[in-house]
């Protein structure tokens, strides 16, 4: 089991949510640890979501920091804009980006936190060099582009090589998964070192969107529960 992550982070997709009633929608996650915002082209995945303008506005009247997910091409050009927009995160697919360093440090030069994201076949290790560059790494438990997909076990493991090195790099960067993520799944996501959740239909999908957030909370929190009962039962059977 690895070590406790510092803060579980609850971020809902608004990609479930209603898009007609956006601002009403952000509304509805007040209590959310920031909004995750897919930002989808037609190219780089199979779907076509929203842009830049409105990502503008919604930036204006959320509740909560807005967390751009960019599954775009051309990504290193779109990317900083998003950054100059006043989101609290950009983050950009590796596979989409022909420098990701520079434009990590793009994106943090213009005051966002960076995000890196890889697709379920895109391996971690070739990446682990430049955690220092980060700010948050996106392991994707689904194949980019629609949501409402099963959530991919076989993404454990590489969830895991993630949290092994992040703790060995010493450096602070989060690592968040976006995909299938229930109340069930997010637990087995937990345990395997993930401490940011993106979940959409688990959240919107719910008649109170505000309970379901404190339930995945709860739920990503369950991960270290045996090693609390274990310290418990060493104290008792110490005193």
């Amino acid at each position: 089991m690895p070590s406790v992550p510092p803060k579980c982070c609850i971020n809902p997709s608004i990609l479930s949510a209603d898009f007609v009633n956006l601002e009403a929608e952000l509304a509805r996650i007040s209590n959310a640890d920031a909004v995750h915002v897919d930002v989808m082209d037609n190219h780089f995945v199979p779907n076509l979501t929203i842009g830049l303008p409105v990502v503008e506005r919604l930036q204006k009247v959320s509740p909560v920091p807005l967390d751009a997910h960019l599954m775009i091409s051309n990504v290193d050009r779109w990317a900083p804009q998003f950054a100059d927009a006043g989101l609290s995160s950009v983050t950009f697919h590796v596979e989409a980006s022909e420098a990701p360093i520079k434009l990590a440090r793009e994106l943090r030069a213009r005051g966002a936190k960076a995000g890196m994201a890889l697709r379920p076949a895109t391996p971690v290790e070739p990446y682990l060099d430049m955690l220092s560059e980060l700010d948050m790494l996106l392991i994707m438990t689904v194949e980019p582009g629609f949501g409402g997909q099963a959530f991919l076990d076989v993404m454990l493991p590489k969830i895991r090589r993630a949290r092994a090195a992040v703790d060995g790099s010493g450096v602070d960067v989060a690592i968040q998964v976006d995909g299938g993520i229930t109340e069930e799944t997010i637990i087995r996501a937990a345990e395997a070192g993930a401490n940011v959740f993106v979940a959409g239909s688990a959240v919107y999908g719910k008649p109170s969107p505000a309970d379901a957030i404190e339930s995945l909370r709860a739920n990503s929190q369950l991960a270290f529960a045996p090693t609390t009962l274990q310290f418990n039962d060493i104290a008792l059977q110490q005193a």
